[in-house]
């Protein structure tokens, strides 16, 4: 395994953000639960540690703490936010209720470059989210630079190879941040670049071969990104002994199934077998609007088709899954942690005890572009290693309230007209999703001379690195329009369409 840098996370919802920057400087990252002895990062080779943000105050009764043991371990740390203010409370100095909350775009001067602000500009814009700071240095410590409300807007301590810093450098608002977070990578951890497409698929082929031997794996395929890419390394890895299986549960996209069934089929050769569960699915979810509820029945049912597809395959002794990174983190509420579980995914968290079958899942320390650049290295077509995201729960999380095969019906084809005119015009390739949303409400429209009383479709198109943080896509006037008129007119039941303009975060990308 590459060498590792540690991120000890104390709840911000950043945190992903830091460790996928350092994965784009070739360095690989792991997120840690902020209590992680240090014993155990010593003993998984641990080479830098960096302490997130987090929204509390480090005097408050609650607030995360770090095992005060890593401090000793010899290895350079970065304190970044609420990790700064940790610094300065355990090792010495001291922090304080601001009198003047920064929050959002502010101006750094860098007073001594130093290796953490090597090669930098003396001025640099920021991005700040604190209401404590540092008020005194800890021994050892000096200032490096300041912004408008903090004298020790950078520290550092060399000599131990310990940096802090007030503001966010891993956000886009913060000038040359990247360089920072690749300055302490690099220059003070002295890491080897050695996190590389081509070194993951020989790593991973390698562990699946090792892990796996001559057993079967039976791997859930949707036809997306993830779950393609899994199938491909998989195969790649042991061949004839991977069954693929496609569930039609019937929350599925218009022509999905078929779609799904050619291109795996006839173009990969891949031992594919479909199996129609969408009836049990549907009467399951009958009634269900809560959307937590949604997904825990849709993964239990999910688990429990595979169960009777071993039956046709002649048994299996793995379960394949396609589940990446920010899904085992999104899915986890940790002991004290202020970092509130978001989302519950259906693909994460095990299978039942009486499945006598073991969890690979090649993926799960991968962000979604690491992703599509290693299906593009196994030579997956365009089509579905750009494909955009669609979630394990498919449109059961799309429609709002309760889900009827009516309702589905009416989101597919509205959906289907979306998509079809988001690549007319060339802009699907360019936005990171766009699909569209069932909303239970229903509101007065007016065709010809007649009034109608139909329901409400709301789109959903997002640009976005990794889907971490999002915005709304600035979609051209006129192809709302087109896409607005096609589905009032085309699609019986909606008499009204509306564009969902929120960014991540706050909201979602998906609606649940």
């Amino acid at each position: 395994m590459p060498q590792t840098i540690a991120v000890l996370d104390f709840g911000s919802q950043l945190t992903q953000v830091i460790a996928r920057r350092i994965r784009e400087s070739q360095v690989y990252s792991k997120i840690y639960h902020f209590s992680t002895p240090a014993a155990q990062l010593k003993a998984e080779g641990v080479v830098g540690i960096i302490l997130s943000g987090g929204p509390q105050s480090v005097y408050a009764k609650t607030a995360p703490h770090p095992d005060p043991e890593i401090f000793k371990l010899g290895v350079p740390v970065l304190g970044i936010c609420y990790g700064v203010q940790l610094m300065g409370h355990f090792l010495g100095g001291e922090v304080e209720l601001s009198k003047a909350r920064e929050y959002g775009h502010g101006h750094l001067t860098i007073k001594k470059p130093g290796k953490l602000f090597a090669g930098l500009p003396r001025k640099l814009r920021i991005w700040n989210s604190h209401g404590d700071k540092l008020t005194k240095l800890p021994p050892g410590f000096v200032a490096t630079a300041v912004s408008e409300n903090s004298p020790y807007s950078g520290i550092e301590d060399a000599k131990r190879g310990f940096y802090g810093i007030q503001f966010h450098p891993e956000v886009f608002h913060t000038e040359r941040g990247v360089d920072m977070i690749r300055n302490f990578l690099l220059r003070v951890c002295g890491a080897k670049q050695d996190w590389t497409t081509k070194d993951f698929i020989a790593h991973t082929v390698a562990d699946i071969k090792a892990k796996v031997g001559k057993s079967r794996v039976l791997l859930g395929l949707s036809g997306g990104v993830d779950s393609s890419v899994a199938a491909a390394l998989l195969h790649k890895a042991i061949g004839r002994q991977l069954t693929c299986v496609f569930v039609d549960n019937g929350l599925l996209r218009k022509g999905e199934r078929e779609y799904v069934e050619a291109l795996y089929k006839r173009n990969f050769k891949i031992d594919l077998r479909v199996v129609d569960a969408s009836a049990l699915f549907l009467r399951r979810l009958k009634g269900v609007t809560e959307p937590e509820q949604k997904r825990k029945i849709i993964g239990r049912t999910f688990v429990e088709v595979f169960e009777k597809s071993l039956r046709s395959i002649g048994g299996a002794d793995f379960l394949g899954q396609g589940t990446l990174y920010p899904d085992v983190i999104e899915s986890v509420s940790i002991g004290n942690n202020p970092a509130s579980l978001i989302k519950t995914h259906h693909n994460v968290g095990g299978l039942p005890e009486r499945m006598k079958l073991k969890l690979i899942e090649p993926l799960r320390e991968l962000f979604k572009d690491e992703v599509r650049q290693v299906g593009s290295a196994l030579g997956l077509p365009r089509e579905v290693v750009w494909r955009q995201p669609f979630p394990g729960p498919g449109l059961g999380v799309r429609v709002m309230g309760d889900i009827t095969a009516a309702k589905l019906d009416i989101l597919r084809n509205a959906d289907a007209i979306l998509q079809d005119e988001m690549m007319a015009s060339g802009l699907y390739w360019k936005v990171w999703q766009s699909f569209a949303v069932f909303l239970p409400v229903k509101t007065v429209g007016v065709f010809g001379d007649e009034r109608t009383y139909d329901y409400v479709i709301a789109l959903r198109i997002v640009e976005s690195i990794d889907a971490m943080t999002a915005d709304w896509a600035k979609i051209p006037y006129d192809v709302l329009q087109k896409i607005s008129s096609r589905i009032t007119n085309e699609v019986r039941g909606v008499s009204r369409v509306v564009l969902d303009i929120s960014s991540k975060p706050p909201a979602t990308i998906e609606w649940e």
